[in-house]
């Protein structure tokens, strides 16, 4: 499976493992020799909280490079006045009576408690090629959807002011 991810997507994971491989990784392989030299091991906390520094630094670098090899790189191509990548949208939630602000972002970006959604979400989904005006259904799961109208769109850029997601 190949992840749908924009070229800025794959510049910031570039850069971030980058960092963690020339500069982060020899300073937490130090922090564990130092920690190490404090004897033993086994009620050494600060040698076990470095060891776990380190992995998760490791476990980073692995994702981060198998998701710049696995990569699809995609750009946008909505109309402008369709609902495309990086947007912004006003959408009415009918059945809770309330707008809401959204912008569609890729994958890498996500981040619901921002209203940053990702185009692979089922709202995102929803959206993603419909008009002011358009509503259109949400499916959530087999049992559960629901309608939205699409209130304003307004285009927006990858201009590579998103962070991507850390785990």
């Amino acid at each position: 499976m190949h992840d749908e991810l924009t070229a800025v997507d794959i510049k910031k994971m570039r850069e971030e493992l980058e960092y963690r491989i020339t500069e982060l990784r020899p300073n937490l392989i130090e922090d564990v020799k130092v920690a190490r030299a404090f004897g033993d091991l086994s009620e050494n906390y600060e040698y076990k909280v470095a060891k776990q520094e380190k992995n998760r630094n490791e476990s980073r670098i692995r994702y981060l490079t198998a998701m710049i090899k696995t990569a699809h790189v995609i750009t946008d191509h909505s109309t402008n006045d369709t609902v495309g990548l990086f947007d912004n949208v006003k959408i009415y939630i009918e059945e809770d009576n309330e707008e809401q602000d959204i912008r569609i972002v890729t994958t890498l970006r996500q981040n619901a408690l921002e209203g940053l959604i990702s185009k692979e979400s089922p709202v995102g989904k929803a959206v993603m090629g419909h008009r002011v005006g358009d509503r259109v259904k949400v499916e959530v799961s087999a049992d559960y959807s629901y309608i939205v109208e699409i209130r304003a769109v307004t285009k927006g850029n990858d201009d590579e002011s998103l962070p991507i997601s850390s785990y």
